[in-house]
């Protein structure tokens, strides 16, 4: 449990948040719950300068939350395309159409409310309600876990979830007094962003600056030298690889042939709902499945790996560069697919090397 000295921790992390932390964010500043839940879904597992790039584009192509439920999930990978996780558009636009079709086009105002809705977790709940209502509720993603486990001294195994859930307690015990509250209205938005800001600048992973932390002092990881043992996570996850050989055929006029990849029920799956050129276990295979004539013209390119959170794979492109589209097609001996023209391909939802290989051609880099 939180010892009592740690009632400062608030205070001071409002105070420090409000003259240090980060205030030029587009997704700061507003109370609207569309666009700071488009905000924090983006940031999932994703750099701020990553984002700061797709947030104004994905805005101006769908300004409102019924614009975005409205619209093709097709038109929704397509503007996420390269900013990988996948599922987190799927589950966006699954989103957008229960706030619309269950809650009227408006978000549910509480973090249990939220919790209700696809892809929203308890912690990016809580992250809504702080902003958009100053509800007195607590964060925990993987920068606010470091910066409260090494505060606290606190050595659970976060691999369990009974020590997850104490230190969920612990945080919501850390939380900003009501007292703070009632004088500082807006302290629940600077303490909520406070926590982020200090994971994402001074508390990091590695060469923390603990002398400039508002908690210093009070943190039980620098008192005692120890802040590298903390958060305790036992469990890893193996890390695996996959061979894809992909058959990338165009024409000289640039249209290249694709294919929708299904859906798994769950969402998951390697480019799961995403376009993509057939793929297939190895380069016999893939030649197996065009005639003879076209085997002769098959180009290899540049093996390449594209690293995903547990899973490196190792991409195998064969070229097959063709003078008009039909030919593929009259083949009929490939995977369920079509011609794509210049001009459509690149709006379409497409895995980031996959995007990578189309534009560079057999000949990029």
């Amino acid at each position: 449990m939180p010892s009592t000295d740690l009632a400062d921790f608030a205070p001071r992390l409002v105070h420090w948040q409000k003259r240090h932390g980060r205030t030029t964010l587009p997704w700061q500043h507003t109370r609207d719950p569309y666009r700071v839940w488009l905000s924090e879904v983006m940031l999932q597992q994703t750099q701020v300068s990553t984002v700061l790039a797709y947030y104004p584009r994905f805005l101006q192509r769908f300004p409102t939350v019924q614009v975005l439920a409205e619209a093709s999930q097709d038109d929704v990978l397509g503007l996420w395309s390269g900013l990988g996780y996948y599922s987190r558009a799927r589950n966006l636009h699954r989103c957008a159409q229960a706030v619309v079709g269950l809650h009227g086009g408006q978000f549910p105002v509480s973090a249990q409310g939220l919790q209700t809705l696809p892809g929203i977790g308890r912690s990016t709940a809580a992250a809504i309600a702080a902003f958009c209502h100053g509800e007195r509720v607590a964060i925990l993603d993987g920068n606010v876990k470091r910066v409260l486990t090494r505060l606290l001294g606190f050595d659970g195994d976060l691999a369990q979830a009974r020590n997850e859930a104490l230190l969920w307690g612990h945080a919501s015990k850390l939380l900003p007094s009501a007292a703070l509250l009632k004088a500082q209205p807006a302290a629940m938005a600077h303490y909520t962003q406070g926590l982020m800001d200090l994971g994402a600048s001074l508390c990091s992973r590695k060469n923390p600056q603990c002398t400039l932390c508002p908690a210093s002092g009070l943190c039980q990881a620098q008192r005692s030298g120890t802040w590298h043992d903390f958060p305790v996570k036992t469990r890893k996850l193996k890390r695996t690889a996959q061979v894809m050989w992909l058959l990338l055929a165009r024409s000289a006029a640039g249209d290249v042939w694709l294919h929708k990849r299904p859906s798994a029920a769950n969402g998951q799956g390697i480019w799961a709902g995403l376009y993509a050129p057939p793929v297939f276990a190895s380069r016999t295979e893939l030649a197996a499945t065009l005639p003879r004539r076209l085997q002769t013209r098959l180009q290899d390119g540049s093996a390449l790996v594209h690293a995903l959170t547990h899973k490196d794979l190792h991409l195998h492109p064969v070229w097959l560069n063709l003078p008009m589209p039909s030919v593929l097609a009259e083949a009929g001996q490939v995977q369920d697919g079509q011609w794509l023209a210049a001009a459509q391909w690149p709006a379409l939802g497409l895995p980031a090397p996959v995007r990578q290989l189309l534009v560079s051609g057999p000949n990029g880099v």
